[in-house]
């Protein structure tokens, strides 16, 4: 593993979208965040929100995004697909709520809506190659989550037949993925079926190692669920395609713990906080990562039940600025190099004694 810079800092401008400028059009929220100093967007693939995107047609609304991103000085970092994802495979206990999510259209129609979120991950994929970003970040969707923690026990073969469901309708997806050049990144969420280590390697396994199943590694799901975020990049960090900068806090209480009761984020052990505010050791995760060699992108995540978006965004931009490593060209002790003959060098070891 050779270490490499990693690129940032980036931003998913999903959170940040709304009903007034500069945050109702990509162009808008391209030059705020570029006067943040952002270098890179992580650009929804839907939402109808962005009216400069609204109702144009795909070749149109890619030609807008390009003239958009290079306009403003930026790049498309990755595109961002996770409720798609989310859509192509829903427990019917979630039916109605899922339907949130969802384009008007399809709604109450489960079949019409998971047909609907194929397309959209088609088109992400299609987009992700077009900008040159070669990646999409993703949910998995959720079959078995319902029996995460089940009573009364699962019937035997359960979770088994619910991956090989969700593998039969990835495939296909991976596979236009690996012919177009790009890696789907499946963001590791409770809620969904792949939330965690084991949850990726059981998918993985069911879709047979496919070279484009990577990771949207994300330390704040993992550090809500009691995980060693460090060790997660020291195991698999050679599926690690990108980046989320979020962070998190977990405080147990007497009176609720990882599930959290029910209760608003704010009330809630477990609670997103803006990067910087949070438990999370982000030296040590930008340390390994670069060890590890990831070159992508960092790319900030806002989610907190506190601080206000504008000094999260601020705030996390500078944050992920100080926290790059910028890679070494040379070791810093390689001017005392010295060589020796091999029969010196035993000498030295005491290996062989001269006569």
């Amino acid at each position: 593993m050779k270490p490499r810079t990693m690129r940032g800092p980036g931003l998913f401008i999903s959170q940040f979208i709304g009903a007034h400028p500069p945050f109702d059009t990509l162009g808008g929220l391209a030059e705020w965040a570029k006067e943040l100093g952002f270098k890179a967007l992580q650009i929804p693939v839907s939402d109808p929100r962005l009216k400069d995107l609204a109702d144009l047609p795909e070749q149109d609304a890619l030609a807008r995004i390009e003239s958009v991103i290079s306009k403003a000085g930026m790049v498309v970092s990755e595109i961002a697909a996770q409720r798609s994802g989310q859509l192509l495979a829903v427990h019917p206990a979630y039916d109605e709520t899922m339907d949130a999510l969802a384009a008007p259209d399809v709604r109450g129609r489960p079949a019409a809506r998971q047909a609907q979120a194929e397309r959209d991950l088609r088109r992400a994929i299609g987009r992700a190659a077009a900008t040159g970003a070669g990646k999409v970040v993703v949910f998995s969707g959720g079959l078995a989550w319902p029996y995460v923690y089940p009573y009364p026990p699962r019937p035997a073969g359960l979770v088994e037949r619910a991956f090989d469901e969700l593998a039969r309708r990835w495939r296909p997806l991976l596979d236009d993925a690996d012919r177009a050049g790009v890696d789907l990144c499946f963001e590791l969420h409770p809620g969904q079926d792949l939330h965690d280590g084991v949850t990726f390697e059981r998918f993985l396994a069911c879709v047979d190692h496919h070279p484009r199943v990577k990771i949207n590694y994300d330390p704040s799901h993992f550090l809500l669920q009691q995980m060693d975020y460090l060790g997660f990049i020291d195991r698999y960090h050679a599926r690690i395609g990108a980046f989320h900068v979020k962070d998190a806090e977990f405080t147990p209480g007497a009176a609720s713990g990882v599930y959290g009761g029910y209760q608003d984020w704010l009330d809630r052990p477990g609670r997103f906080r803006s990067v910087g505010d949070g438990q999370i050791d982000f030296r040590s995760i930008f340390d390994r990562l670069t060890r590890c060699g990831y070159d992508g992108w960092a790319v900030l995540e806002w989610e907190c039940c506190l601080k206000n978006s504008g000094d999260g965004a601020r705030e996390g931009a500078q944050f992920i600025e100080r926290h790059i490593i910028r890679v070494s060209d040379r070791s810093f002790d390689a001017a005392l190099g010295a060589s020796m003959p091999a029969e010196t060098i035993d000498h030295v070891l005491g290996i062989a004694r001269r006569s």
